[in-house]
């Protein structure tokens, strides 16, 4: 029976404390001493890369730089494919024939410290002479004196009342006809073929048959 009393009891002495408390808030309290700052968490994964951002605007061209020095030389390439042939060109104009052309027939003989006689005629083979040369070459004969003089003279030859003369020739022979007698002669034989004469003069405008300088410069003789 004491115990349903007290309940009442107890009820009226709340309500009572409650209808006795200050709305007025109180002062405020100093701040608390800041704790210790925890651990640092552990690194997280990374994220997936973002997407590109636009390219940005070209810079201006820089000025040109100093030239370095030579590279080494590099290997050398291997040899490209021939080319196509090309079309041929047009025909050149024919060339004239050298002076070797004209002469390529043309035979020398020379005789040495020789004699000729007033009395008759004297006889040199020339083996060189043919019938055809006969029909339509030329001889020449030239002479000197044998070890004084380099100049050669021309047949026929006349000075001082003295004459040398080709007096005749045939196959493989000439005759030389003196008016005098004399020894140490050189003569000098120039066989030109009928169809190397025309050659020889086309191709030597002037050439003096009687200056034998000309004629051995003309047909190669040394």
């Amino acid at each position: 029976m004491k115990i349903k009393y007290i309940l009442p009891l107890f009820a009226l002495a709340v309500i009572g404390l409650n209808a006795c408390k200050s709305t007025t808030p109180g002062p405020t309290g100093a701040n608390g001493t800041n704790g210790t700052a925890g651990a640092n968490g552990a690194t997280g994964a990374a994220g997936a890369v973002g997407p590109g951002g636009p390219q940005g605007v070209a810079g201006a061209t820089g000025a040109v730089g100093a030239t370095g020095p030579a590279g080494a030389t590099g290997a050398t390439g291997a040899d490209g494919a021939t080319g196509a042939t090309g079309a041929t060109g047009a025909t050149g104009a024919t060339g004239a024939t050298g002076a070797d052309g004209a002469s390529t027939n043309i035979a020398n003989y020379l005789f040495t410290n020789k004699s000729v006689y007033l009395a008759g005629s004297t006889r040199f083979m020339v083996p060189a002479i043919t019938q055809a040369i006969v029909d339509k070459g030329i001889i020449l004969v030239y002479f000197r004196n044998t070890g004084v003089s380099t100049s050669w003279f021309a047949l026929p030859y006349s000075e001082t009342g003295n004459t040398l003369n080709l007096q005749a020739y045939g196959i493989g022979y000439i005759d030389l006809k003196a008016n005098f007698t004399a020894t140490g002669l050189d003569i000098r034989v120039v066989v030109v073929p009928g169809t190397s004469l025309t050659p020889l003069m086309l191709h030597n405008p002037g050439l003096n048959l009687n200056n034998y300088s000309q004629v051995a410069a003309a047909v190669g003789i040394n």
